[in-house]
């Protein structure tokens, strides 16, 4: 079984709490948008990153001084947004962290699959920026199957936690024999179920967590997760979507 989870724009440097295991099986490939990055003048690159003149500035920095192969940070510790905190790897016993690497993978514009202690550093790239000049019109056209292909050749299971910017990076390619489950969180207001972009991000870290604290192996497993007042839905869920819901009070 593996897992899949979209990376946080937030990142941060710690290369004292936990060493790297691994280096990402595409470094060849990051070097190649790297260096591309690298090439863009400050008005491009503002252009592809679609950000303010700080963020702009600052990643301008990091890809004319940093160097991929150093000064790295395990990549569940490099990325900070909520879902990171969720999963709380910081506190995890051994057992749990090894059940990460083993299992859990990060889905990057710019590294395509993390292990989660791959070496990496901090950088900006979604997969929805347009790569304007670049042999490639879009990440997606870049990847290709790439993603698909490499996690599918370690296992025919594959729960999704990630966005559906990520996410699509596998869902044009999945074969009939090959399971790839949507875990959906959704809350009820006003009489209708929809999904709280926050509460999710909580919700999916929270579950990474569960299956690494549990050692989940088993799909049917993750129906019991019911942390932050979600609960299993069966009768909304399908073989390839696990839907868990909860009700909220609206005052």
């Amino acid at each position: 079984m593996k897992i899949i989870i979209a990376p946080a724009k937030k990142m941060v440097i710690d290369q004292d709490s936990f060493p790297i295991r691994s280096m990402p099986d595409f470094l060849d490939k990051t070097q190649i948008l790297w260096d591309f990055l690298k090439s863009r003048d400050y008005a491009q690159l503002k252009d592809i990153w679609r950000a303010n003149d700080k963020i702009v500035k600052e990643n301008q920095l990091r890809l004319q001084n940093e160097d991929l192969k150093k000064q790295l940070t395990p990549a569940i510790f490099a990325y900070s947004g909520l879902q990171y905190q969720y999963i709380g790897a910081g506190v995890l016993e051994q057992e749990g962290l090894d059940y990460l690497q083993e299992n859990l993978r990060v889905v990057s514009g710019l590294y395509g699959l993390l292990r989660p202690f791959d070496g990496i550093i901090p950088y900006r790239l979604e997969m929805q920026n347009k790569l304007v000049g670049f042999r490639d019109y879009s990440l997606y056209h870049f990847w290709n199957d790439r993603l698909y292909q490499a996690i599918y050749q370690e296992d025919e299971v594959v729960i999704n936690l990630a966005s559906k910017e990520y996410s699509r990076l596998f869902t044009p390619y999945i074969k009939e024999n090959q399971q790839f489950i949507t875990i959906e969180f959704l809350e009820e207001k006003h009489g209708k179920w929809r999904q709280s972009a926050t509460h999710a991000k909580m919700a999916r870290g929270a579950m990474v967590r569960f299956m690494a604290q549990n050692q989940v192996t088993n799909i049917h497993e993750l129906q019991a997760f019911n942390d932050f007042g979600y609960h299993f839905d069966e009768e909304s869920s399908t073989s390839n979507k696990y839907v868990f819901k909860k009700e909220v009070e609206v005052n």
